[in-house]
């Protein structure tokens, strides 16, 4: 792969710089302050310049081409004010947490999800770029689940070392998506861990499956490493609260194991089911279906 041209290098760099400033910034605010107004800044300062705005449009438009237009003006505000929120909030260490861990966990898939903690059957917990992701992930090490977490690294090599650090206080370990974290991912597994993970974004490689009406390329990971390693495959998603503070942590039941493509396509058809619900709390400025 290519060098990056130093112009290219000195426009990460700035970004980078300018990104942790405002969320040293912002840390240094209470949190109740602190979460709605990186959500404010996301949403009308830097979502209209990152082309956030028509991101959110277009793939409105090819998912819900019959929602009316002030419905879609409303979602390309509370779309990235969400996704602000997200991001202080996993800057926020002890305090999200604490928000995280404030309600019960609720769904129809926590006694099988206790029933493989106490026997040390590996679990895949799958969720998506919904609500906050990590707050599941939160609660669940909270209380006493041992909860690993494959990431994505960012192409920014000096952004991924602090948002790492980040996710890394909120719970241990955390593994990259790829070679670098594959094999203590599986060592990780195989003593009766329990993986969380995303799966709502472009794979290149993946199969293209069903999402939203659409055909969207998919990875089969979770499938896979499940039927490998004989893991429950359980849905789990944190669906923040109309105040924009709090969240409900839902477990659902697990997916039964089949073949890689139709445990898949019923992971999607589970966040198909909360995204029609809630269209304001998913990513919509991922580039989902290309």
């Amino acid at each position: 792969m290519p060098d990056q041209t130093p112009e290219k290098n000195r426009g990460g760099k700035l970004r980078n710089v300018l990104l942790r400033g405002l969320i040293g910034l912002l840390l240094a605010l209470p949190y109740r302050w602190r979460v709605p107004l990186c959500g404010w800044v996301m949403a009308y300062i830097i979502a209209p310049v990152a082309g956030y705005d028509k991101r959110v449009r277009d793939n409105l438009a090819l998912i819900l081409p019959n929602l009316p237009q002030r419905e879609v003006k409303r979602l390309m505000r509370e779309v990235p004010r969400n996704v602000g929120r997200t991001l202080i909030e996993i800057y926020s260490g002890a305090e999200f947490i604490a928000r995280a861990t404030a309600e019960p966990l609720q769904g129809a898939g926590l006694a099988a999800l206790d029933e493989a903690h106490a026997a040390g059957r590996p679990v895949i917990l799958v969720t998506g770029h919904f609500g906050n992701y990590d707050a599941s992930r939160a609660a669940l090490i909270a209380r006493g689940y041992r909860v690993g977490a494959l990431y994505r690294p960012m192409g920014d090599a000096d952004f991924n070392a602090h948002y790492v650090k980040a996710i890394s206080q909120i719970g241990t370990p955390v593994f990259p998506r790829g070679r670098a974290g594959l094999a203590d991912m599986v060592r990780f597994l195989r003593s009766g861990g329990m993986l969380g993970l995303l799966m709502d974004q472009q794979i290149s490689s993946g199969v293209a499956l069903d999402f939203m009406g659409h055909p969207a390329r998919t990875a089969l990971s979770a499938a896979d490493l499940a039927l490998k390693y004989d893991a429950l495959v359980i849905p789990t998603y944190a669906v923040r609260r109309a105040g924009g503070l709090d969240f409900d942590i839902i477990i659902e039941s697990p997916i039964p194991h089949d073949t890689p493509e139709a445990m898949t396509q019923a992971l999607n058809a589970s966040l198909e089911k909360l995204v029609r619900q809630y269209p304001d709390q998913w990513f919509w400025i991922h580039r989902r279906w290309k």
